[in-house]
């Protein structure tokens, strides 16, 4: 292995694995895989922020659409084919249909509108848009959800930042 990483380690770990590796003349670790999107945030944006400069630290993000919620597909109700649906979900179905959240997908709908791009095409784009991530997993059921995904692309170049601070405050 010429590279390698950590998932889900919070910062402290990882820099003592990084100074461990660099004591011993071995490979540091180079990237996290944390879960990043517009609801899970802290870790990203906080706790891993001195990380970025101090030891190169990149970040291969994932949920970017927070299990689904920043699609829109959970705003009215939990649909029979989803995820949420299943038994042994329930845990997840409370959080898919928080109130307070679908609120905040319904104002980013709004903002997506603008933006003449799907919700889960804004969300994608925003995690992309953080300068210190470097890619971001997406996952998908059928090849649409695919195509659309990769749709964010071309939302990229439309998140300047007053845009981003719209988003920011919502």
């Amino acid at each position: 292995a010429h590279y390698w990483g950590t998932s889900e380690w919070p910062a402290d770990e990882i820099r003592a694995a990084w100074e461990i590796a660099e004591r011993h003349h071995l490979r540091k670790p180079v990237v996290e895989q944390p879960q990043y999107n517009l609801f899970e945030r802290r870790r990203v944006e906080d706790e891993y922020c001195r990380l970025y400069e101090d030891i190169g630290l990149g970040l291969t993000t994932w949920s970017p659409l927070a299990s689904g919620q920043l699609t829109g597909k959970y705003l009215d109700g939990v649909p029979d084919d989803s995820r949420a649906a299943l038994p042994g979900y329930e845990w997840l179905r409370a959080v898919l249909t928080d109130p307070a959240r679908n609120e905040r997908v319904r104002a980013l709908a709004a903002i997506a509108d603008e933006l003449d791009c799907t919700l889960g095409q804004l969300a994608i784009a925003w995690c992309a848009a953080n300068p210190n991530v470097s890619s971001v997993i997406t996952g998908a059921s059928t090849p649409a959800q695919v195509e659309e995904n990769m749709g964010a692309l071309d939302v990229l170049d439309r998140l300047d930042p007053e845009m981003l601070d719209r988003i920011e405050e919502l």
